[in-house]
C-alpha cells in the first residue's frame, strides 16, 4: 500500500516537466566542490559551490547518475558514475586507511567505463588528469582544507565554462539508455551475482528485481525503507534479500525517489520530535501544500503564520467547499523515524481530503479554550508535546508519543493516555505548578474526546471557559483551590509563593488531606483584607462552590485530576477576564449596599 502510493506519486509528479523530480536513473545531489580542469587534464582550481543558508553551508544540487548502495566489509569497492566523495576522487584524508582503497576503486572504475563514455571529452580530460599526475596539484591546492573540513565532501570534475562531467549530455544520454549503471545493487562482494527477473509485487509488471533497495536520508541517518538481511534466517527456497519480496528496479527507483523528494520538501514534510511526517495526495491540490501549516510551529518572526490557513479550513468545511471535485481525492500520510538497521514506520494513514479536513477541524475544536492575551490562537503539535515533556525540551519528547498523537488526530480516535499522564505530571513537577493554557487545552481535549467515544451518563463535556454548573467534583475542587489562592494573594500583596507551590499536588490527588486546613487558613487571610465588599464577594464565591460539594474525597482518579486542573485554570482565567471582572465588580457593589 505504501510503496504503491509512493510509486503513484512519482508517476504523477514526473509527468509534470516543471516538477524537477529526478527521472529514472538519476538523482538530485549536492556537489559541494568541483575540480576544474582543462581539456588536457591540467588542474585549474577547486570550485566551492556552497552558499550560506541560515547557519549552514549548502552545496549546489545537480542532476547526476544515481548513487548505489554501499555496505559491508568491502563497501570501498563501490563507487558512483563520474562523481563521489573526496576519498574516491583524491584518496583523502591520507590518515584514513579506507581512502587509498576507495581511490583505487575509482581509478579502476574509470578504466572500465564503456566505450561510449570513454569518447566524451570530459571523461578523456579526467583520464589525462590522473595520467599526468595533476591529482597531486589538486591535493596541494589551498582549497583542499575547506574540502576536508566539509562534513560531506561530494565532488565531480568540470571543464571550464561547462557543467560537471556527470551532467554532460553524452553521459546523461548513456545513463538513460543503460539504467543498470544507476541501479541500487552493491557492486562490492556481490557484483558477480546474476540478476533475476520476476513480477513486481507493487505494480504487477515484469522486470529485473532489485536485490537491495537504495537508502533514504532521514534526519541525520541514512537508512533503507525496505531491507532483508541475508544469512539471518530469511533466506528460504534460494531467495535472499530483495528476492524474498520482489520489487522491480523501476518501481524501486520510483518509490525511493518519491520518498526522498518528499523528505526534502519544504511544504510536504513536517518534523515532530524524532518523527518525520510526509504527506501527498493522489491528485495535485491546495490541501497537499497547506497540510503542514495546520500542525507546525509558526516562525518566530511571523507568529501569525498558519492561522489564516486554519481559519480558511474552518470556513471551507462550514461553507461546503470540500464538497467539490477534490473532496474524494485520496490523501496519504506517512510517519517515519530512524531505527538501528532500517527506517521505522510510526504510522500510515490513507483517506480522502474531506475526511482529513473534518478530523483536523475536530482536533482544533478539541483544543479550543479561553486563553490570556498573547497566547497563540492555535497550538502546533510540537508546542503541545514539548509542554508535556520533561523540562519542556524537544529532546525529551517520548519517542512513540508523536506517532500515537498524530494517529489519534488523523484517525479520530481517543488521544493517548500518556498525554494526560504527562500533562498532570508536568503540572505537579513545574517549579510554579503552573496549569499553562496549552496543558489545560490538552486535558480538555483528552477528556472530551475520550467520553465522546466512551459515553458516561454522569459526564458533562468540559466547556471552553468557566462552567459553574459542571457536576465534576474534581472540577469544583479545582475552582475552590483557585479561589483560596486568590484570597491568599489579595490578603498578602507581593507574595512570591502561594498555596499552589506547596499544596497543589496533594489537593489534586488526595483532597481530604488538604482542603480542611486550607479553608481554616482562608479565614485568617480574609480577616486581613480591608475591603469588606471584596471579602463578602469572595465568601459568596466560595459558598457557591461548596454548595456543589458533598464532601472532600479521599482520592481523585486520573480523569478527575484532569478536571481539577481545568477547574483551577478556568477559575483563574475568570479573574482576569474583563467580563468576569465586571461581574465581580457589580457583585462587590451589591455586597456593599447590603451592608
Amino acid at each position: 500500500m505504501i510503496l504503491h502510493a509512493l510509486t503513484e506519486y512519482y508517476d504523477r509528479v514526473a509527468a509534470d516537466p516543471k516538477s524537477g523530480i529526478a527521472p529514472l536513473g538519476f538523482e538530485k545531489k549536492e556537489l559541494q566542490f568541483l575540480i576544474v580542469i582543462n581539456h588536457d587534464g591540467k588542474f585549474i582550481n577547486i570550485e566551492d559551490t556552497r552558499e550560506k543558508i541560515g547557519n549552514k553551508l549548502v552545496g549546489k544540487a545537480f542532476l547526476v547518475p544515481r548513487s548505489t548502495g554501499r555496505s559491508g566489509s568491502k563497501s570501498y569497492a563501490t563507487t558512483f558514475l563520474l562523481w563521489d566523495h573526496i576519498g574516491y576522487l583524491l584518496g583523502l584524508p591520507e590518515d584514513d586507511p579506507k581512502s587509498s582503497k576507495q581511490h583505487q576503486t575509482w581509478l579502476q572504475y574509470l578504466r572500465e567505463l564503456p566505450p561510449e563514455l570513454q569518447e566524451d571529452e570530459g571523461v578523456q580530460a579526467i583520464h589525462k588528469f590522473y595520467e599526468s599526475g595533476e591529482d597531486k596539484e589538486a591535493i596541494n591546492s589551498p582549497q583542499i582544507e575547506d574540502c576536508l573540513k566539509a562534513p560531506q565532501c561530494n565532488m565531480a570534475f568540470r571543464l571550464p565554462s561547462d557543467v560537471p562531467v556527470p551532467c554532460r549530455n553524452k553521459v546523461q544520454e548513456f545513463v538513460k539508455n543503460n539504467i543498470q549503471f544507476a541501479s541500487p545493487e552493491e557492486k562490492g562482494e556481490d557484483k558477480a551475482k546474476p540478476t533475476r527477473t520476476g513480477v513486481c509485487l507493487v505494480t504487477g509488471k515484469e522486470g529485473v528485481i532489485a536485490r537491495t533497495h537504495s537508502r533514504t536520508p532521514i534526519n541525520k541517518d541514512t537508512k533503507s525503507l525496505i531491507g532483508i538481511q541475508k544469512k539471518s534466517g530469511y533466506d528460504s527456497y534460494g531467495k535472499e534479500q530483495g528476492y524474498n519480496a520482489p520489487v522491480i528496479t523501476s518501481t524501486e527507483f520510483a518509490y525511493v525517489t518519491a520518498l526522498n523528494s518528499l523528505l526534502k520538501s519544504k511544504h510536504q514534510r513536517l518534523n515532530i520530535g524524532n518523527t518525520a511526517m510526509v504527506f501527498w495526495s493522489k491528485e495535485q491540490s491546495a490541501f497537499e501544500t497547506d497540510f503542514s501549516a495546520y500542525f507546525k510551529e509558526p516562525p518566530k518572526d511571523d507568529p501569525a503564520a498558519g492561522v489564516e490557513k486554519i481559519k480558511e479550513l474552518f470556513e471551507a468545511i462550514k461553507s461546503g467547499a470540500f464538497s467539490d471535485e477534490h473532496s474524494d481525492t485520496n490523501f496519504h500520510i506517512l510517519g517515519l523515524a530512524p531505527n538501528a538497521a532500517r527506517i521505522s514506520i510510526h504510522f500510515w494513514h490513507a483517506g480522502t481530503i474531506a475526511e482529513y479536513a473534518a478530523k483536523i477541524k475536530q482536533y482544533f475544536d478539541d483544543f479550543s479554550i479561553t486563553k490570556p492575551p498573547g497566547e497563540p490562537e492555535f497550538y502546533s503539535v510540537w508546542r503541545i508535546l514539548v509542554n508535556v515533556a520533561a523540562q519542556d525540551k524537544s529532546d525529551n519528547i517520548l519517542p512513540n508519543l508523536t506517532g500515537e498523537f498524530m494517529r489519534s488526530i488523523l484517525a479520530g480516535t481517543p488521544y493517548p493516555a500518556t498525554l494526560l499522564q504527562s500533562a498532570l505530571r508536568r503540572i505537579r513537577s513545574d517549579t510554579k505548578a503552573r496549569v499553562k493554557p496549552v496543558r489545560a487545552a490538552l486535558i480538555k481535549a483528552y477528556l472530551n474526546r475520550y467520553h465522546r467515544l466512551y459515553p458516561y451518563k454522569n459526564h458533562k463535556e468540559v466547556t471552553f471557559e468557566l462552567d459553574r454548573s459542571q457536576p465534576s467534583v474534581g472540577y469544583q475542587l479545582g475552582r475552590l483551590f483557585a479561589v483560596l489562592e486568590k484570597v491568599q494573594e489579595e490578603a498578602n500583596p507581593g507574595l512570591n509563593t502561594t498555596i499552589k507551590e506547596r499544596y497543589y499536588g496533594a489537593a489534586c490527588a488526595t483532597p481530604v488531606t488538604v482542603f480542611t486546613n486550607l479553608l481554616r487558613l482562608k479565614n485568617h487571610h480574609l480577616a486581613k483584607m480591608e475591603n469588606r465588599g471584596r471579602v463578602i464577594n469572595l465568601e459568596r464565591l466560595i459558598g457557591e462552590i461548596m454548595s456543589r460539594l458533598n464532601d472532600f474525597p479521599a482520592h481523585l482518579d486520573i480523569h478527575e485530576q484532569g478536571r481539577f486542573a481545568i477547574g483551577y485554570y478556568h477559575q483563574r482565567q475568570s479573574f482576569f477576564n474583563k467580563a468576569e471582572a465586571g461581574e465581580e465588580a457589580s457583585q462587590e457593589i451589591e455586597a456593599l449596599e447590603f451592608n
